[in-house]
């Protein structure tokens, strides 16, 4: 066994970090993530500090804070709106502006064919596209 792991606990005790029980302790966790992660040429040991807090608030915030893939016209309407779309600007992948908007009202889904076009105009993989909110 690692004399660096002979005693977790006792580093535990000293000080090192530990896993994120509440939002205060992950508000400190950021804190230094971002102190070192601001750092222009961090040490090895600096580097191994960011990777282990990276893990720790990913882990707390996973859990705590889950956010739930978009689903398709949810993703549709995020894009159109940060590129200033209208529905008839998607008539092409759609084949009308019928379909767009019986899209958007969800009275519809995507065709395999309406994925790989729409897919294709917004240069994402498809299954952005298919994921269930």
């Amino acid at each position: 066994m690692s004399t660096v792991l002979a005693n977790p606990a006792e580093m535990i005790a000293r000080g090192a970090p530990r896993v994120i029980h509440n939002d205060e302790e992950l508000e400190a966790y950021t804190e230094s993530l971002f102190r070192l992660t601001s750092l222009s040429n961090p040490t090895p040991a600096e580097m191994e500090a960011i990777e282990l807090l990276t893990l720790l608030v990913e882990s707390y915030e996973r859990a705590h804070y889950a956010i739930s893939a978009a689903d398709a016209v949810t993703v549709v309407r995020c894009l159109m709106e940060w590129q200033g779309l209208k529905e008839h600007d998607l008539s092409p992948e759609f084949g009308s502006e019928t379909a767009v908007s019986m899209f958007l009202s969800r009275q519809r889904k995507l065709d395999i064919d309406q994925l790989t076009r729409v897919s294709a105009r917004f240069h994402l993989p498809a299954d952005v596209f298919l994921a269930k909110g």
